[in-house]
This record gives C-alpha cells, structure tokens and sequence, in this order.
C-alpha cells in the first residue's frame, strides 16, 4: 500500500534525525525537553509547535477550559428539572467520583503517548490489530465532532449570559432568537483573536484567568452564603428531596436523566492531553494536569452546586425567570440589587468567554492532529501551522465556520439547537469508552502496556472496568429527552446528529478513509 510506504520512509527519516543527534536541538528550539523529543520520535511525529505551557500553565488552561464551578450555575436548569436540589447536589457528586475513574485511566495513556491526537491515537496503538485503523478512525470523528460542539456549547452559554444581563438591565429588552446567533458570533470573534494574533500569549491569557476563576469562586460563593435568606430553605429538604419536575412519573428516573448536566461540566477533561505538544515535558505534566483539573474544580463545582442549592428558594420560579438565565435570577434574588447581580454575571461572563478561547485552542490541535494522519478531508489544508504564529490557523477557522453556520439552527428553535449541540457530550463519552475499552482488553489478556510515567499499577483493571461501566450508564441517558411526550421542537435530536455523523464517517472511510487513513500507530517507532 503507497500510504503504509509513506509511513514507513517517514519513520526510517526519524531514526535518522535519532541517530545523527539533531533531534533534541530542533526539539529544545521549541522549548521541549529530551523526554518529548524521545516521546515524538517514537511517534514519528514532527514537532511543529512552540512548548509554551508549563506545569502552571496547562492546569490553569484545563481549570479554565473547564470551568466546573461556573458550568454547574450555567446548567443547573437542567438538573433541577430533573431530580431538584438533592438531584443536583448528589447527582453531581455521582458524576465527579464516576469521572475520577475515567480521568486517571485517560491520563494514564496521555503519558504512555503524549500527543495533540489523544483518543484516537491511543486505540491506534492499544487496540487489536484487526481493527486498530477503523476504529482509531472512528474515534478521530467523534473527537472532532466532540470538540466541535464544546465551542457551539461554551459560546452559546455566554451569549445567554449576555442576554440575560441586558434583560436584567432593561425591563422591557425582549430575547430574540437573532440576537442570540449574533452573540454567538461575537463570543466566536473574541476566540478568534486570542487564538491566532495573542496565540503565543495565551499561556499567559489563560494563567490570568485562572486567577479570576479561583477569585471568581470566592467572590460570588461569599455573598450567596451571607446574603441569602436560609429561613426559605429547610437544609433536609436541600439534601433530601428529589423532585420530578419534568413530570416523568418516575423520581428516580428523573434523576437520572439529570446527571446528563452534571456530566456535561466533565466532558472534556482530557483538553491537557490534546496541547501536549505544547507542554514542556508533556509526559510528566499532562496527567497530573488533568487529574488536578479534576480534583480541584470537582470540589469547586459541588460546593458551589450545595451553595446554589440552599439560594434556589422556589425551584420552578427559578426555572420560569423571565431573566432566561436561572443563576442571575438567583443573583438577583440574593442580593436584592441590580448592580450586585450585573457585577457577578460579568464576573461570570468574562470566564465563560476566555473558556471558550481555550475550547476553540483544544479542539483546532485535536483537528490538526487528525487531519496530519490524513482522517478528514482537505487533510493538507487543515494539518498546516502558520509560520509566524506557530498554532494550526486552519484548524481554527474550521472550528469559526462550523460553529457559525450551526449556531444558525438557533434561528429556529433554541431547544433544538441545545440538544444538537448535546450529541457533542454522547460523542466524547463514546470516544473516552473504546480508548479506555482498548487499554483495559490489553491488560486483561496480559499483553504488555507502554511506559508510562502516570501507572496505575495492579489497580488499573478495576480503575478502566469501573471506567467503562460508569460512561455506558452516561452515554444510554444522553439520548433521553429533557421531558416526557416531547413535541418535534423540544425532541432530542442528539441521537439522529450522532447516527448521521456516525454513518458519514463510516461512508467516508469505506470511499476514500481506508485508502488513505493509515492510523497513527503505523508511524510509531518499533523497537
């Protein structure tokens, strides 16, 4: 096969730059250490992008890109709906120990192989030879359209933010459809100049922001707890009382459909892994990133998600506010003054956007990664790095028109666009699945693993199967509706965008992805 020829005469160019001592200069030029040179030769990959993150840097990116404690506020319509406070509070909790599994056996592999592709990399290199290349392909999709999704999610949620502080400034401000698609375009701009023209300042940008995530936390959690009326709340019916607001019949059920919002503040926890080639020492750095990403915004985000809680006061008056946007209303309400609630939304505006630049960061290297094993079409145009700013541009205005054109479903209905935009939660859970699926098949049959400077020792079967039982239970509630007996605006059309991409994928592999798709494990150093 010419691609598998292409793969091996790039390897033997490798071994070379290995052997004549090159490598570490043109890697350390780049500010990496020789553990990533080592790491990249294996992968036969060429280091193109500048190591500007560090150990601080990267976990403030991840603290932000995920932004637990603020995307709990953002979401809560959703677990209230189904399961009310004690659904939220437990609920939540529930998702963050079931991701602390998924977390460290992702990170695991993040060192075994630290590189911009990450899943679909991975089940390359750990899954059964028989079908390494279709499903590392597979999930090379889902993980683009993942990603995809996460900038069409963060940008539609500060464009309600937006929305929200004007209604709560004017009165008489009705929300328009149109106004919301034009926030989301504006919240994309914003993306899009940090990402190409402050590119090389964004470790900067970012550790900025990871200043005001922390300070955030405490300055919008202290006024919750001293100004708030406790007498409206009975502390035993914060905890204790689950409610099915959504009239499902069914408590439990209803809960249950609501741990769907809990997961969407943890689905893209693996971003670190996906800047790895812009991590000095990535092998080392990276899992530990993720994993205090995980810890430190998972505490953030329930002791925010109990604060939030014993504030609610009416569960439905909340979800009704004419503000659109249930956190301000429970701002307002807490404060009892116009201008508190305005200086903490903003407070929670401007993270949400900077969020997004470090979404639209993660997932344009997630695509470049991809399109460099020649996974999408138009592979040459979306692999290439800009020279000057040294970050894959192309990849970035793909993400910029992909989220454009989808935001324009919101034109028609707001909850269909909502729920499109979910089957991004159904297709990064699915993606985390088979790459954990592989490693766990690997170490069951006794076959050897990859070094790894992040093992999990004689606990990581128990660690990947509790993963993957955890992340089916997720992934069949994904596809729920938010509410019984939908109509066709309200029905979740997550299942039918995953189908289509699903089939598309398939269909593009079969025509031309299989003859020129050679997964990245062929590009790996054998020893």
């Amino acid at each position: 096969m010419k691609e598998r020829k292409e793969a091996q005469a790039h390897l033997e160019s490798k071994t070379s730059d290995l052997d004549d001592g090159h490598s570490d200069t043109l890697v350390s030029q780049r500010g990496g250490t020789t553990n990533d040179t080592r790491d990249m030769l294996r992968m036969g990959k060429q280091q193109v992008t500048r190591r500007n993150f560090k150990h601080a840097t990267i976990l403030g990116f991840c603290m932000v890109i995920l932004s637990t404690w603020e995307a709990i506020l953002s979401t809560a319509v959703f677990s209230l709906s189904n399961g009310g406070t004690a659904g939220l509070i437990w609920g939540y909790l529930i998702v963050m120990v079931g991701f602390g599994f998924v977390v460290a056996s992702l990170a695991e592999m993040a060192s075994m192989a630290p590189t911009s592709g990450g899943q679909y990399h991975w089940v390359s290199e750990f899954a059964p030879p028989t079908c390494q290349k279709f499903l590392s392909y597979l999930v090379g999709w889902l993980g683009v359209l993942g990603w995809q999704t996460a900038a069409a999610t963060v940008s539609y949620l500060a464009g309600k933010q937006i929305q929200g502080l004007i209604a709560l400034n004017n009165s008489s401000y009705i929300p328009k459809a149109w106004h919301g698609t034009l926030l989301i375009w504006a919240v994309l701009a914003v993306c899009w100049v940090f990402n190409t023209f402050f590119s090389k300042r964004l470790p900067l940008v970012e550790g900025v922001i990871v200043v005001l995530h922390v300070v955030g936390f405490f300055a919008v959690i202290i006024p919750l707890w001293v100004m708030s009326d406790r007498s409206t709340s009975n502390t035993a019916d914060v905890f204790s009382l689950f409610q099915d607001n959504m009239m499902w019949g069914n408590v439990p059920l209803s809960t249950i459909v609501g741990l769907t919002g809990a997961a969407s503040s943890f689905v893209g926890i693996e971003a670190a892994a996906h800047m790895s080639e812009e991590v000095r020492d990535a092998a080392h750095v990276v899992p530990r990133a993720m994993m205090w990403t995980w810890l430190g915004n998972g505490l953030l985000g329930w002791i925010m998600a109990i604060t939030f809680c014993f504030c609610v006061g009416d569960t439905m008056a909340v979800l009704t506010t004419p503000l659109g946007t249930p956190f301000i209303q429970v701002f307002l309400d807490t404060t009892k003054s116009v201008a508190g609630a305005t200086v903490l939304t903003v407070m929670m505006l401007v993270i949400a956007i900077f969020a997004c630049v470090a979404v639209m960061a993660a997932n344009s290297r997630q695509l470049f990664a991809f399109a460099r094993d020649k996974g999408v079409p138009f592979s040459s145009v979306f692999s290439k790095v800009s020279l000057t700013s040294e970050v894959p541009v192309n990849s970035i205005y793909m993400t910029l028109l992909f989220v454009g054109l989808l935001s324009l479903i919101n034109l028609g209905s707001s909850v269909a666009y909502m729920q499109v935009i979910s089957l991004g939660t159904a297709a990064m859970l699915t993606s985390y699945l088979i790459s954990i699926g592989c490693v766990a098949l690997k170490r069951l049959r006794g076959e050897p693993l990859l070094a790894s400077r992040f093992h999990l020792g004689k606990s990581g079967p128990a660690i990947n199967i509790v993963s993957i039982l955890f992340l089916i239970f997720l992934l069949v509630f994904c596809f729920f509706p938010v509410a019984p007996h939908p109509d066709v605006q309200d029905m979740n059309w997550a299942a039918l965008g995953y189908g289509i991409v699903v089939l598309f994928a398939v269909a593009y592999y079969l025509v031309r992805g299989r003859l020129v798709y050679v997964g990245p494990v062929e590009y790996v150093l054998k020893e």
